[in-house]
């Protein structure tokens, strides 16, 4: 794989494949990462509902989300006790940091709101990107199942967040910005060490 071929979810940049044979070698590091994320993802989903509840569709789109986010965090414990491994304490996401840091000053409220929701859309297709590959290329069978599922459980968030964007503001406006975000994120990704302990 080419480091800048696209990917299906419309990243980029695609993920170095040697990624796997690291992550491989750091499975209570990987899940309890994986662990940490599905708990911030369901985090953010109340917090959007919390902030921009008078907004048409958020309550109905992401309330299922983070129903789904909480259940994955569950699994990924349940995962981790059933290989006897812990759940490590959580670490510094740099790479979510980084696509925070993309977040444009300024901005009228409902430009905000579109910025918080493409942000979120980001860190899910990467997300994705990264379980489909463990899905395919991990030698654990068991997880190549685990990730599998988990792939195709969480391909359609990306989607409903841009879909809530486009209520938000004009379409045009937010893949205008989306694919400004594209291509921020693979510079974003260029700049980050490859890791193995950590799903971004």
């Amino acid at each position: 794989m080419q480091e800048n071929q696209k990917t299906k979810l419309g990243l980029q940049m695609a993920t170095d494949p040697r990624w796997v044979n690291i992550a491989e070698m750091n499975i209570e590091e990987i899940l309890s990462d994986h662990a940490w994320c599905e708990q911030k993802a369901a985090t953010t989903g109340i917090s959007l509902i919390v902030k921009y509840a008078y907004v048409d569709g958020i309550i109905d789109k992401v309330t299922p989300i983070v129903e789904e986010e909480w259940a994955h965090f569950r699994m990924v414990i349940e995962e981790l006790k059933k290989r006897n491994l812990k759940l490590l304490s959580p670490r510094k996401d740099d790479y979510v940091k980084k696509l925070f840091a993309l977040e444009k000053m300024g901005l009228k409220p409902k430009e905000v709101m579109v910025e918080k929701l493409l942000i979120s859309a980001m860190i899910e297709a990467r997300s994705c990107e990264r379980f489909r590959l463990l899905s395919l290329h991990i030698q654990d069978e068991g997880l190549k199942a685990f990730y599998r599922e988990f792939m195709e459980s969480e391909a359609g968030h990306y989607h409903v967040f841009i879909h809530l964007a486009k209520t938000v503001l004009p379409a045009e406006y937010v893949m205008k910005r989306w694919e400004e975000f594209l291509l921020m994120e693979a510079d974003i990704m260029r700049s980050l060490e490859l890791r193995g302990d950590r799903i971004h």
